[in-house]
């Protein structure tokens, strides 16, 4: 009877110790770069990432500004990729110093457009784009006459049903949805309107755990973990 008491206390011990070493971030990609399976670029970067610290990955998909009061409110754990500064406008969030990949923001149409002026050349055309995406809200001109939307598959459609003249993207998601659905006759524009660094952000009752993932970031990075999944799942898309 005894053994059997101290085979379920152990039980119990082990099920509260995997409870409080597994982390939730929310994800706004799709994939490449984000899947249910966890088995998109960034998913294995940060699952890998949090192993070495002691940690277990799960990830939800909220939309993105969702997301981000989720975590500032504490109700998740962080979020996996967003650009520098987002501190500033959500207090509770903490910014893993280490990128954990640099994003191009792109756009696509079904037809040539100049953008050689960057941000200013979208001015005066129809423009679509996923609704929370900070960069996208601040630097899209006013003159610009603006479409937000909740999903890449929404916004694909827009454009697709000519609704919008461009839709603005990550390049990663918008090639891999461009092929995976034989949209021949979408393009993509160039130059990118911008590159960011992305980076995880935890809450901040979990801020022992920034130095540590920043650490695990670099060693994946220099031990040639990192640049193996980028092959794996990126560069077939280039």
């Amino acid at each position: 009877m005894l053994k059997i008491l101290f085979s379920i206390l152990g039980l119990f011990i082990t099920s509260c110790h995997l409870s409080a070493n597994e982390i939730t971030l929310n994800t706004t990609g799709k994939p490449p770069l984000n899947a249910p399976d966890l088995n998109g670029f960034m998913d294995l970067v940060s699952k890998e990432a949090f192993k070495r610290i002691g940690y277990t990955l799960k990830t939800i998909q909220l939309p993105a500004e969702r997301g981000l009061k989720n975590v500032n409110a504490g109700i998740e754990d962080g979020e996996m990729s967003r650009i520098k500064g987002l501190d500033k406008l959500y207090p509770n969030l903490i910014r893993v110093p280490e990128k954990i990949m640099n994003w191009q923001f792109v756009a696509f149409s079904q037809s040539p457009i100049n953008l050689q002026k960057g941000w200013k050349s979208l001015e005066n055309n129809s423009v679509g784009f996923i609704n929370g995406w900070k960069i996208l809200e601040k630097n899209v001109p006013a003159k610009a006459d603006i479409t937000k939307v909740r999903t890449p598959n929404q916004l694909f459609t827009i454009l697709h049903k000519k609704r919008v003249d461009i839709i603005l993207y990550e390049r990663w998601g918008g090639l891999l949805h461009i092929r995976n659905h034989n949209q021949k006759n979408v393009i993509l524009l160039s130059p990118p309107l911008a590159e960011k660094q992305m980076f995880i952000y935890l809450h901040k009752k979990h801020k022992k755990l920034v130095p540590l993932l920043a650490k695990a970031l670099k060693q994946m990075k220099a031990d040639g973990t990192y640049n193996k999944i980028f092959t794996k799942i990126l560069k077939p898309l280039e």
